[in-house]
C-alpha cells in the first residue's frame, strides 16, 4: 500500500499512513440548522492542510469539533486512529492539538512569559509557591527561538506589532506540548512582510513534525503554505487538492462550485469627469507637515495602498470627522470640506466603510433592519415616528439588491458571514446616497465568493458616478479594481501610479519608500 505522499501527492515526504488527527463522518447541528453533515477530514503528520470554503461553509464549526469547543452530534474524532471523545479544549490540549484563532488571546498587560505560562506558572521556594521568573524566562525564550521571535520575553505583549502577538501564540501552543496547531485566519489583520515571516515559521513546523490546519480566505497564501487542500461547501466535503492541483482556480470551482468570472482590467478614467473630492496639502494626525495632495473624480476607483501604519485608516477616519484634520484644505464639489463630525461628513455625502465592521460598522445585537434604518431615519421617518411599511421596504430592497442571504431583516446581524456583514455595512450606506464612497479594507475575512459580488458592486456604483477611494491591503484588490492608485509611506503620499505602472513590485517599492517605479 503506497503512502499518501507517493505519486506526487498530497502531504509531506514522509507522512505514515495513519492520521494524526481525523474527523469520519461528523455532523453537528445547531438549533435544527445543519452546519456538518458527514465531513471527513484527515491530517497527518508534519502536514500543512489547509480548509477552505465560503463563509457559513462550516470551516469554524469543524475546528471547533477538532479542539473540544464543540462535540459531534454523530461521527468521530480519532487520534492516531483511536477514537477519542473531547468534553472541552482542555481534552484536545492533552492530546497535543491547540486552536489558535483570529482574535489572539493574550493579555496585552502581561509580559510574554507570563502569556507563555499562565495558568501553569513555574514555582519555587516549596510550600510558598513562589514564582521562578528567572526559569519561566529562559524557557520561554527557547519556545520564541523556536518560532524565530528574537524579543525578551520579559517585554509586555501589549507592546508588540500584530505580527509577533501572533508569533507568541504559537510559542505558546508549543510549550502546551503542541502537535497540531489549527490556525483560524492566522495573517488576517498582518502586513505582507509579517504574514511572510508567519508562513516560514510554519514551513520549519511542520519540517519537525508539527501538523497544521490552516483556514485563511487567502488563496495565494494557501497555494505557497499547503500540501494538501480540502473544500467544504455548505458543511459538507466538496473535495481535496493534492499539491500539484492547487490552483487558485481549482480552489474557487471546490469553494463555489463554479467558476468566477475573470475580471478584466478597469476601464480608462474618462478624464472629463466632475472633480468630487480634491485634498490640498491635507494634515492629518499620523500623516507628515507636508499633507497629501491628490484628486478623486467622480466614477472613480481609486486604490489607496501602502504597509501597516502608513496612515491610510488614519486619514480616511479624519475625511469622515472621526479625527480632527490638522491644516490644509478639503474640497467636496466644490466647495470647502472641514467635518467636525461624522454627521457632518454623512450630510454632505461622504461616507465611510469601515475597516473592523463588526466594531464600527454594525451593531451585532441588533437586526439587519435595525442596522439599515439608523443613518436613513430621516427617509423613513413621519412625525419624528419611524413608519414601519417604509422601514420594511427598504429592508427589502437593500437585502435584494446586495444579495444579502437571510431568512429575513429580523435576523441579528451578528449571526451573519462575514461577507453578509459587509454587504449591510454597504446597504445601510448606499440608501443614504454617497457622493464619495471610503472602502477601508472592504473584503477583509471575506470569502472569495463574496468578493467578486462586492466587486462587482463597487464597479457598478462606479458606474452610477458615485467616487470611490479604496484602502486595500490586498495587492490583487487593488490591481484589479483601481483606475488610480496612490501609495502612502509613513504618513506621505509617496506616488501615485496608473496604466502599466499598477503593479505589485512597483506599488511595493513606493510603499517601502522608493521614489522609482517599475512599469510592466
Amino acid at each position: 500500500m503506497s503512502s499518501p505522499v507517493s505519486g506526487g501527492s498530497s502531504v509531506a515526504p514522509g507522512t505514515p499512513l495513519v492520521p494524526v488527527l481525523e474527523a469520519l463522518d461528523v455532523s453537528k447541528q445547531f438549533y435544527g440548522i445543519k452546519a456538518l453533515s458527514n465531513v471527513v477530514v484527515q491530517i497527518y503528520q508534519g502536514e500543512i492542510l489547509a480548509i477552505i470554503g465560503e463563509n457559513g461553509a462550516g470551516k469554524s464549526t469543524l475546528m471547533k469539533v477538532l479542539a473540544g469547543v464543540h462535540q459531534p452530534d454523530s461521527g468521530q474524532v480519532r487520534i492516531n486512529g483511536a477514537a477519542v471523545n473531547f468534553y472541552s479544549p482542555s481534552d484536545a490540549m492533552k492530546h497535543g492539538i491547540s486552536l489558535i484563532h483570529q482574535e489572539l488571546n493574550l493579555a496585552d498587560n502581561l509580559t510574554i512569559a507570563d502569556n507563555l505560562f499562565l495558568g501553569r506558572e513555574l514555582l519555587w521556594a516549596g510550600p510558598l509557591k513562589l514564582l521562578d521568573r528567572k526559569a519561566m524566562l529562559k524557557l520561554g525564550s527557547k519556545f520564541l527561538a523556536r518560532v524565530g521571535l528574537d524579543v525578551d520575553p520579559s517585554v509586555l505583549v501589549g507592546s508588540l506589532p500584530p505580527g509577533q502577538k501572533q508569533l507568541v501564540e504559537i510559542a505558546r501552543s508549543l510549550s502546551l506540548n503542541g502537535r497540531i496547531l489549527i490556525m483560524d485566519e492566522p495573517t488576517s489583520s498582518l502586513s505582507q512582510k509579517e504574514s511572510d515571516q508567519l508562513v516560514e515559521v510554519i514551513k520549519e513546523l511542520s519540517s519537525e513534525g508539527v501538523s497544521v490546519v490552516y483556514i485563511s480566505h487567502r488563496l495565494g497564501e494557501v497555494k505557497r503554505v499547503a500540501h494538501r487542500v480540502v473544500g467544504l461547501r455548505d458543511g459538507r466535503n466538496a473535495g481535496t487538492l493534492a499539491t500539484h492541483e492547487i490552483s487558485h482556480d481549482a480552489m474557487v470551482r471546490m469553494m463555489v462550485g463554479r467558476d468566477l468570472e475573470k475580471f478584466s482590467k478597469p476601464l480608462a478614467l474618462d478624464q472629463s469627469a466632475k472633480v468630487r473630492l480634491e485634498l490640498q496639502q491635507f494634515k492629518f494626525i499620523g500623516g507628515t507637515p507636508l499633507g497629501v495632495t491628490f484628486q478623486l473624480k467622480a466614477g472613480e476607483i481609486l486604490g489607496m495602498a501602502g504597509l501597516v501604519g502608513a496612515g491610510r485608516t488614519e486619514l480616511a477616519e479624519t475625511l469622515f470627522g472621526i479625527r480632527p484634520s490638522q491644516g490644509g484644505r478639503a474640497i467636496l464639489d466644490g466647495e470647502n470640506f472641514l467635518p467636525r463630525s461624522p454627521v457632518d461628513a454623512i450630510a454632505a455625502g461622504l461616507l465611510l466603510v469601515p475597516e473592523d465592521r463588526r466594531h464600527h460598522g454594525l451593531i451585532l445585537l441588533q437586526s439587519i433592519k435595525h442596522n439599515l434604518s439608523l443613518p436613513n431615519l430621516k427617509t423613513i421617518s413621519s412625525f419624528f415616528l419611524v413608519d414601519p411599511f417604509k422601514e420594511a421596504k427598504l429592508s427589502s430592497d437593500s437585502i435584494q439588491r446586495l444579495g444579502i442571504k437571510t431568512t429575513n431583516s429580523n435576523k441579528l446581524a451578528g449571526l451573519l458571514s462575514g461577507g453578509n456583514q459587509q454587504k449591510v455595512v454597504l446597504a445601510k450606506w448606499l440608501a443614504v446616497g454617497p457622493k464619495v464612497l471610503i472602502l477601508d479594507e472592504p473584503t477583509r475575512g471575506v470569502d472569495v465568493g463574496a468578493k467578486a459580488e462586492i466587486y462587482e458592486l463597487i464597479r457598478h456604483l462606479a458606474s452610477l458616478g458615485v467616487a470611490i477611494l479604496m484602502i486595500s491591503s490586498d495587492m490583487e484588490e487593488v490591481i484589479r479594481l483601481s483606475q488610480r492608485v496612490i501609495v502612502l509611506h509613513e504618513g506621505n503620499l509617496q506616488g501615485e501610479l496608473s496604466g502599466n505602472d499598477i503593479n505589485e513590485e512597483s506599488v511595493m517599492l513606493l510603499a517601502t519608500g522608493s521614489k522609482e517605479v517599475n512599469a510592466k
